[in-house]
């Protein structure tokens, strides 16, 4: 066996993967916080010079384009700046979406406790993961399963207005975001994820959807969606 896997610490993981998974969270937590810094300064631009909606393909459409070129330079320090591409346009993007709701009556309340539940939820999945250590890794299958109903769903929506379909949508975006975190937390801590870039994608996205899901039910709930 090799020397850097001899020694194991109290859980039983070999103490270098250990250290090594580690090191993938803090540079995960540290890129996915500057990343929410960029979203919410391009979502302020967006706001502060009163930029309308963006046609859903448009902001899909370059949305695909820059997971694309991320997922090719994710593997090198340019892929830093791809993350940060990505934040930014779903920030700048959802700037009108964030004004438009906060307009409404009350709506300024619905987005803070939005924002709140958000963070709550984010912090709770990855508790459960960093505090249990349980390993995650047998929800992957149901949730990429989940998401491309989910996403399906969503286009249809696009083009039939049915608003009890949009909200089922905003629901499973919201609860299968939630364990999308908790799943990738969990296989960060376990190694099955060693690309913080890669990983803080995928805790920004799932935060994205969370939020933007949670937005809407409330909005509903409210009585003014």
């Amino acid at each position: 066996m090799d020397n850097e896997y001899r020694y194991t610490n109290r859980a039983g993981t070999p103490a270098v993967a250990g250290e090594q998974a580690a090191q993938v969270l803090r540079n995960t937590y540290g890129l996915l916080a500057m990343s929410l810094a960029v979203s919410a300064a391009a979502g302020w631009f967006a706001m502060a010079n009163n930029v309308g909606f963006i046609n859903p393909f448009v902001v899909i459409g370059v949305y695909f384009a820059l997971l694309f070129v991320n997922a090719k330079l994710e593997n090198s320090a340019w892929g830093i700046l791809s993350v940060f591409g990505i934040t930014g346009w779903l920030g700048f993007t959802t700037g009108p979406i964030i004004a438009f709701y906060a307009n409404l009556p009350g709506g300024m309340a619905v987005v803070n406790t939005a924002l709140s539940m958000t963070a709550v939820v984010f912090m709770s999945m990855s508790a459960i993961a960093l505090v249990t250590r349980k390993d995650f890794s047998f929800m992957g299958s149901f949730l990429m399963v989940g998401l491309i109903i989910a996403f399906v769903c969503a286009i249809v929506t696009l083009f039939v207005d049915m608003p009890v379909l949009r909200l089922a949508v905003s629901a499973m975006f919201a609860l299968l975001s939630s364990l999308l975190i908790l799943w990738q937390t969990s296989a960060i801590i376990h190694g099955g994820e060693t690309n913080y870039i890669r990983a803080t994608v995928v805790l920004f996205v799932s935060i994205y959807n969370l939020f933007l899901s949670l937005l809407h039910l409330l909005t509903a709930l409210s009585g003014d969606d």
